[in-house]
């Protein structure tokens, strides 16, 4: 059975989604201790900004719950208000749903896909996906794929990053009188940097834990970069902060901006805090000429959007709600894989016992034509014996439907 239980920004506020999500360098480890500690064949973690979501193919998904929670270190009671479950086929036309953009902050965006191949890759690395989770997140990525390909759900769309853009424009008359410092260097700042700079903004900055990487995006758009050490030197110099990192506590601390804001004599400072856990301690936000706007803040920004995509989710719906159907039909074909492959075993045995001695015949001398015959006869005889015997000695209801079943398996029209 494959499950899903997670939380995102529908059902939990930041508040506690930061508190469950798990870090790119920390999901080997938590993959590899839910598999070792709970009975769960197949297991794969999606953790965003805005969800962290389990898929795994369990019999319950009660100890997963439990392994969630003593992990996080989060009492159960604490996060089961914000704790969803699914089910099959609950399940698998939410894995759909999120792959499409349809259960996104922002109705159809297309970074949550590439978030979703890194987290199936991460657990084909760890050796925690088996058939079931690969032929699912693989259906997934399909059916995203279709519902882009066919439907409007990605026109005009507005992003994350372009409602950043949007806010930082409300505080300041024109970015290009503005220096922009993007701490990190994801994928989630490289969009920022694209948009923001594509405003020509009067400087770029990039701090990064890794010097060189973020060298590298910061040469795209004629920047410097520094190391994170450095940020608190560096802070009041600009005037647009946009920070998503991977860090497990707050980067940037309310002695740090406030410091920064009285080198700045109170020019005014935007920042956007688009980590989860926050790299921006919450009470910056209360400091005077501080604008300070985190990931569920956004969401006023680009709910407007919404009404105009509402034609393209019906469709985009429609198309994952047949994909379901596709991908339950496959999933019990396989539950017939085990019976097939044992007709076949057993076949095959009667095959090679009657191939043998119909050689044996052939090497006496036999007539060729005599032994041919005789093979097939025997084969016919043999493949028929169990089905043949098992109808005659059924009674009552289990005949009829043997009967059923045997015209059904073998094409039969009795009567013809």
């Amino acid at each position: 059975m494959i499950f899903t239980l997670g939380i995102n920004h529908h059902s939990a506020p930041l508040a506690i989604r930061e508190r469950v999500a798990f870090g790119g360098e920390k999901l080997p480890h938590a993959l590899a201790d839910l598999m070792r500690s709970q009975p769960v064949r197949e297991v794969a973690i999606l953790s965003t900004c805005n969800r962290t979501e389990i898929y795994c193919a369990a019999e319950t998904p009660e100890m997963v719950i439990d392994w969630l929670s003593r992990y996080h270190q989060v009492a159960r009671g604490e996060l089961a208000p914000y704790l969803y479950t699914h089910d099959q086929p609950a399940a698998i036309r939410h894995a759909f749903r999120v792959a499409s953009g349809l259960d996104s902050m922002v109705i159809g965006e297309p970074q949550i896909l590439g978030q979703m191949k890194d987290a199936v890759r991460a657990a084909e690395q760890s050796g925690t996906l088996g058939a079931q989770l690969h032929k699912l997140f693989q259906r997934s990525f399909s059916v995203a794929k279709e519902v882009r390909s066919t439907t409007a759900i990605g026109a005009n769309i507005v992003s994350m990053a372009a409602a950043a853009v949007h806010l930082a424009e409300r505080i300041f008359e024109s970015i290009e009188e503005q220096r922009i410092i993007f701490i990190g260097a994801g994928e989630m700042i490289e969009l920022c940097a694209a948009h923001f700079c594509a405003r020509q903004p009067k400087g770029v900055t990039i701090a990064n834990r890794t010097l060189e990487r973020g060298r590298g995006l910061a040469e795209r758009y004629q920047g410097t970069a520094i190391r994170l050490d450095d940020l608190a030197e560096h802070l009041a110099r600009h005037d647009i902060v946009v920070s998503c990192t991977a860090a497990p506590l707050p980067i940037i601390g309310l002695g740090m901006v406030e410091r920064a804001v009285k080198v700045r004599r109170h020019r005014p400072m935007f920042m956007v805090d688009l980590a989860v856990p926050r790299d921006i301690e919450q009470e910056v936000g209360d400091l005077d000429d501080v604008f300070l706007y985190t990931v569920d803040d956004l969401a006023q920004v680009v709910e407007s959007g919404l009404e105009s995509r509402q034609a393209a989710v019906i469709e985009a719906e429609a198309i994952i709600n047949h994909r379901v159907a596709d991908f339950l039909g496959w999933l019990s074909a396989r539950d017939t894989v085990p019976v097939i492959r044992s007709l076949r075993d057993s076949a095959e045995r009667m095959r090679r016992h009657e191939l043998e001695h119909a050689m044996k015949l052939l090497a006496r001398g036999e007539a060729p034509e005599k032994v041919v015959e005789q093979l097939s006869q025997r084969l016919t005889n043999k493949f028929l014996h169990a089905p043949t015997q098992t109808l005659n000695l059924a009674e009552g209801g289990d005949r009829s439907a043997l009967q059923l079943a045997a015209s059904r398996l073998f094409h039969l029209h009795p009567g013809d």
